[in-house]
């Protein structure tokens, strides 16, 4: 469980205070390793041996949709195509939209994961952690939407809408080592929504935040 005691924002906030930033690891090595966050690299796991990684097993079963920021018009048929996605999506009883977003502010991530199926808002998840940076807070977010859609009954098409869709790439590259745990977990959901049926699909549209 992700965490979110005030005692403890209270603290970072008391902490951050302070010029000496040497005494503040402590702190951000215990919010870090309560909330699943740890900076080692364990070569050793199942999700990172040679030939058995989502790409390896999966790769016909997701994909990426990543817009062209440099081309007005090329943008714009992106932005067109993602749209009629979402309206054929929501109009499917086995779909479901995951859309994630993240603020940081003096030093306190709010992750906010929007989960849609058939018309309907299922769910919408909100966490707070302290002593994150904004790819933390990035793949966090991404990482409670899919954890709450791929549990989601009879559903076998999921798509995940977001802004930095850069990081999502990280979910599949095996030499990433920074944030691992949080690579592993989201790695996970995948693989068992991937082998539950032989149709389910995930695909990751880039929607970038400058829209105009």
């Amino acid at each position: 469980m992700l965490l979110t005691s005030s005692i403890i924002i209270s603290s970072w906030k008391i902490w951050s205070l302070s010029k000496d930033s040497s005494s503040k690891a402590p702190l951000l090595i215990l919010i870090n390793c309560l909330n699943g966050i740890f900076p080692s690299f364990d070569s050793l796991n199942c999700e990172f041996s040679p030939g058995s990684g989502l790409v390896d097993l999966f790769s016909s079963k997701f994909s990426f949709h990543q817009a062209n920021c440099k081309d007005k018009r090329s943008k714009a048929t992106h932005l067109c195509k993602l749209n009629n996605t979402v309206l054929n999506v929501l109009s499917s009883s086995n779909s479901a939209i995951v859309v994630s977003d993240t603020s940081i502010r003096n030093n306190i991530a709010t992750f906010i994961a929007h989960i849609y199926s058939y018309t309907n808002h299922v769910k919408k998840t909100l966490y707070h952690a302290v002593g994150n940076t904004f790819y933390k807070a990035k793949l966090f977010a991404i990482r409670c939407g899919i954890n709450q859609a791929v549990q989601i009954p009879r559903v076998s098409h999921i798509i995940v809408i977001t802004n930095s869709i850069h990081i999502v790439n990280w979910i599949f590259d095996s030499t990433i080592h920074l944030y691992q745990q949080q690579l592993i977990t989201i790695s996970k959901d995948l693989r068992l929504f991937f082998n539950k049926y032989s149709s389910n699909l995930v695909k990751f549209w880039d929607c970038p935040s400058n829209i105009k």
